[in-house]
């Protein structure tokens, strides 16, 4: 069982859920913080003191407050710390289930398991941290779809863009221009027109506003 794990997460009584479970598991070390930056900088001084963590596990919504903070998001926080130290095992313990956000945080980011909060999200979150033991990545059931093979419900990460651009109500000319500023590729206009007909038959959409919609309800976006 992992001896030293740090928990980044902001509410109070899913805190006190996480931690019962860790000492049930055995866990010895058990560290609590509610920012991500605290989170960050525990780490580091860890490493520097030659008593790293063995775990991280993080939410991904954290509420803005006074304090002014470097990382506002777990997926920031879990970006920099894989690419700094890939061997710090992390767990998601978010209530996004969208899965293409899954899809990044664990084949992008290197995430080591994603549990969803519900209300056996502790159990699974049990699983998760076996799961990790024996070197293993873990899905709960409600994102297990996020690694499986491509199926005619898939799409780019290009596409998300668009879609997200089209879903904030920018017309087709307007995410052309949005594009070029950002140096996205394809960016022309006739592009954008021809990949999104594309998208509308792909989903059997009947306009733009059914277009976003199904991706919605589908966690795509």
């Amino acid at each position: 069982m992992f001896k030293k794990v740090l928990v980044s997460e902001d509410m109070d009584d899913i805190n006190k859920g996480i931690y019962n479970t860790l000492k049930e598991l055995g866990v010895q070390q058990i560290v609590q913080v509610q920012y991500c930056d605290d989170a960050y900088l525990k780490i580091k001084k860890a490493i520097l003191d030659n008593e790293p963590y063995e775990l991280l596990i993080t939410d991904l919504s954290f509420k803005s407050d006074h304090r002014a903070q470097r990382f506002t998001s777990g997926d920031m926080l879990l970006k920099s710390i894989k690419q700094e130290y890939p061997d710090l095992k992390a767990i998601v313990y978010s209530v996004e289930d969208r899965l293409q956000r899954v899809r990044t945080l664990i084949q992008d980011y290197k995430v080591n398991a994603y549990v969803c909060k519900s209300r056996r999200g502790l159990v699974e979150l049990t699983k998760a941290i076996q799961a990790i033991l024996i070197h293993k990545t873990y899905l709960s059931p409600e994102v297990n779809n996020a690694l499986k093979p491509k199926n005619n419900l898939e799409i780019e990460d290009f596409d998300i863009k668009l879609l997200k651009q089209l879903s904030l109500g920018l017309s087709q000319e307007e995410i052309s221009n949005y594009f070029k500023e950002r140096h996205i590729s394809p960016s022309s206009l006739s592009s954008i027109e021809k990949r999104l007909n594309k998208l509308r038959i792909q989903f059997k959409a009947n306009n733009a506003i059914h277009l976003v919609s199904i991706v919605k309800d589908l966690g795509l976006i």
